[in-house]
């Protein structure tokens, strides 16, 4: 375990250098979802509660969390495309500590996302400010888990030109079927269920509720905090068992 541990360390540390090598990406997960914030909320919060900053900066914390399938799985997809994995695959290290390695690089740039869109959010708009935010920071965490977990499991299955489009897929799905930029009152029933049964939805309600209070603890924070960890699981494992597949086959 103590081998095991250090090598996670180790693989982590090389992961963090090299996304700290790609400024312009950094720059890019960072700005866009943040000019978003300010610029929604300038036009739409006077016509809409939708877009009020209690509502909207916990969505564009969600929705940023969303660029990292594409961020993770660009990262993994250009290591299977160089020599480096190759090398790696003959070390004693399991597939599962390459996984938690990537995904480990990861988290400090979701708590600089969160701390810095609720820090401008709460600026502009200061009812923002408060233990709710408190506890959606580290709940954001939590969020980013599926989303860094589907970026390792589509960079094990995509080549790094192919990763770009079939990433889009889950930042339409964040955009769509969160219900973010729309209020879900308006669609029918059974389209809320579906959405409210999908991870998007569930983890924009849960850092949502965080910020503007748990009315019910098991409909507003239990249900789908459980949603989000029961997909977040899966896409983990899957990408586990991929990764070591793809470990025996080279």
């Amino acid at each position: 375990m103590r081998k095991s541990i250090a090598r996670i360390g180790i693989l982590t540390g090389r992961n963090v250098r090299e996304i700290l090598r790609d400024p312009l990406s950094l720059i890019f997960t960072l700005g866009l979802p943040l000019a978003l914030e300010i610029l929604f909320y300038l036009i739409f919060h006077e016509l809409t509660s939708q877009f009020e900053m209690r509502y909207l900066a916990p969505g564009i914390v969600v929705f940023a969390q969303s660029f990292l399938a594409l961020f993770v799985g660009l990262l993994i997809a250009t290591d299977r495309a160089s020599s480096f994995l190759t090398r790696l695959y003959v070390s004693q290290a399991r597939s599962f500590e390459f996984i938690f390695s990537y995904a480990l690089s990861i988290l400090p740039l979701i708590l600089v996302q969160s701390v810095l869109f609720f820090l401008v959010g709460g600026i502009v708009d200061t009812s923002l400010f408060g233990t709710g935010m408190l506890l959606a920071v580290p709940l954001s965490l939590v969020t980013s888990l599926f989303f860094i977990g589907t970026g390792l499991l589509l960079g094990t299955l995509c080549n790094e030109k192919s990763i770009g489009g079939v990433s889009s897929i889950i930042i339409s799905g964040q955009s769509v079927l969160s219900g973010m930029w729309f209020p879900v009152e308006g669609i029918g029933q059974g389209m809320q269920t579906f959405m409210k049964a999908l991870p998007f939805r569930s983890a924009t309600l849960l850092i949502q509720n965080a910020v503007n209070g748990f009315g019910d603890a098991i409909r507003d924070f239990l249900v789908p905090l459980l949603i989000v960890l029961g997909y977040t699981v899966a896409v983990f494992v899957l990408a586990v068992l991929l990764f070591r597949s793809r470990m025996r086959s080279k």
